[in-house]
């Protein structure tokens, strides 16, 4: 046999050991399952956190009238309710523009001065619970004359239908809800109007505004104190409706009773807080 020269038996060696190195440590990757070595793969980019909701609040002024309309952040986090709010924005500020546009016309033909009209509405959160979001509205409308105009208006938030309801909605009736809350609806009410005309206040039967009203034709609000589920159930009433626009809005809030809740639907007593 011929014999290689000693420098090619060494290079020959070296080849075969690094070969042979290589060889022996692929089947142990394949054999433990290892993974590649972290700081050789890239970093997987970290996505940016979802922006919070944020109230939303418009104001809009020029000479037809002044607009405002808001909702707080509770209700624009909820994409449908975000999108209800926005149409009746839109539609409210459609109706004043279109009121102030013919008082305009009106002005121009009667030859007297136009007082810009105004409208606002502000929505506000009653209470913000698991499965409900509860918000009312103060709503002021000015269209000429002496003196502006105050209602209220007032929504309730299903979180598991994502639908729109109002709180009467989850009562088994109407006249079952106020049989339940007048006696102490009446009995608030005229306490509230004796601190406004005073203490000494006589209440005469034939004065419009010395009789109880009709609760259920105010506007229904569900509040809780607890956070735990509805136990207030409240109602704002409008100037005239309990006393002269003077004395201002009204509003009586009763704890949810034993008699309310026998007016809740099954299917919502587990929305409140039995007494």
């Amino acid at each position: 046999m011929k014999r290689l020269p000693a420098r090619k038996v060494i290079i020959a060696a070296l080849l075969a050991g690094l070969a042979a190195c290589g060889s022996s440590k692929a089947p142990d990757a394949a054999r433990t399952g290892a993974a590649p070595s972290a700081s050789a793969a890239a970093p997987a980019p970290t996505a940016a956190p979802a922006p919070a909701a944020q109230a939303r609040r418009l104001d809009e002024k020029n000479d037809l009238y002044e607009f405002s309309y808001s909702y707080p952040a509770a209700a624009a986090a909820i994409q449908v309710l975000r999108e209800w709010l926005e149409g009746d924005l839109v539609s409210a500020r459609a109706a004043l523009a279109s009121e102030a546009r013919e008082g305009r016309a009106d002005a121009k033909v009667g030859e007297y001065d136009f007082t810009p009209y105004m409208g606002s509405t502000e929505w506000k959160v009653v209470t913000d619970l698991p499965g409900w979001l509860s918000l009312s509205s103060e709503i002021y409308s000015f269209y000429g004359g002496a003196h502006g105009n105050s209602a209220f208006n007032s929504l309730l938030w299903d979180k598991a239908a994502n639908q729109r309801r109002s709180a009467e909605d989850l009562f088994t009736s109407k006249e079952a809800l106020k049989a339940a809350v007048l006696k102490g609806f009446c009995a608030q009410l005229d306490r509230q109007r004796a601190k406004k005309r005073g203490e000494d206040m006589v209440l005469d039967p034939g004065d419009e505004f010395a009789r109880c009203i009709d609760p259920l034709e105010q506007v229904v609000i569900l509040g809780s104190q607890s956070g735990k589920g509805f136990d207030r159930i409240g109602f704002l009433i409008a100037p005239y409706n309990a006393g002269p626009y003077a004395e201002g809005a009204y509003e009586v809030t009763l704890p949810v009773t034993a008699a309310v809740l026998a007016a809740v639907k099954p299917e919502y007593k587990a929305a409140f807080v039995a007494p």
